[in-house]
């Protein structure tokens, strides 16, 4: 039986208390994926032992369990990397192995560029409209976001990468305000920085492009935009190639749609980076002597 099968189930017996929350869950398990329970119990106005306690009565040990659950229901669960690296052991000798790799890869490009035909310009849109665009992440997706970032700062200054160096995370966050845009990226398991700089962006009335794996994922459930990549990998674990693409993609329609004026501004951020010695100038070729 189902999360919301069984809430259904047991929801006349329920105290009325545990009804709300039981409303909550059913009607936005977005909500309860994405957040923490502290920040759930207060929009819901209900005490964190108040949903400790529904948890328990659907028989779960706690609240994150349930809310585990929720994810899993959503098609969020993932298939723990032990399992995957378990039937790599023993094909490293296997022809086919690495072959099998750049096979998936190019199914994961068509497939991410089937995706997001008619998203892309749509994401475009809010960026463009926004006063600052904010990046973030996390682990896996982090170079997506640095990429993502350097490439559009060096035609667009007010781009900002929420990275929280020294543990300033929530600190550049408050930095968010009403007219700018998050650009986010994550799949699943989704990580607990991305889903915080989307409820940040969510407070100050910020858009969201999305760039994630699944329509149903936290991200993209609250997300103004969403822009999909495919992550199938044989490997033990998700493959970022066609989410890299696709932000080089992003930025690719970006120049396109900034117009004539893009070019002087990508023209001085280069070679401001050459002036200051962060490009090295290729070496002149030595000159052949003559006999």
């Amino acid at each position: 039986m189902s999360l919301r099968d069984d809430i259904r189930q047991q929801f006349p017996a329920l105290s009325p208390a545990l009804q709300q929350v039981a409303r909550l869950v059913l009607d936005r398990p977005n909500d309860v994926v994405t957040a923490s329970m502290r920040t759930v119990g207060a929009r819901a106005g209900l005490t964190p032992a108040t949903l400790v306690r529904f948890a328990q009565h659907l028989g779960f040990a706690g609240w994150p369990e349930l809310k585990a659950a929720a994810a899993a229901e959503l098609g969020l669960g993932p298939e723990p990397y032990a399992d995957r690296a378990r039937a790599l052991v023993g094909r490293a000798r296997d022809r086919t192995l690495v072959h099998e790799l750049f096979e998936v890869h190019r199914h994961n490009l068509d497939a991410t560029e089937r995706h997001n035909g008619a998203t892309l310009p749509r994401a475009c849109t809010v960026l463009e409209k926004a006063r600052t665009v904010h990046v973030a992440g996390y682990r896996a997706c982090y170079p997506i976001a640095f990429s993502f970032a350097y490439l559009y700062r060096l035609f667009r200054p007010t781009v900002q990468v929420l990275d929280g160096p020294g543990g300033s995370l929530e600190m550049q966050q408050r930095a968010i305000a009403k007219g700018d845009a998050l650009a986010v990226i994550s799949f699943a398991p989704y990580s607990r920085e991305a889903l915080q700089a989307v409820e940040a962006a969510r407070r100050a009335g910020a858009r969201i492009v999305a760039l994630t794996d699944s329509e149903a994922s936290p991200l993209s459930l609250v997300a103004d935009e969403t822009l999909l990549f495919a992550i199938r990998s044989p490997s033990f674990f998700p493959s970022v190639a066609a989410g890299m693409a696709l932000a080089e993609a992003l930025i690719e329609l970006l120049a396109s749609r900034a117009g004539n004026g893009v070019v002087p501004r990508i023209d001085a951020a280069e070679a401001q980076l050459f002036e200051s010695g962060a490009y090295l100038e290729a070496p002149a070729p030595a000159r052949s002597r003559t006999r």
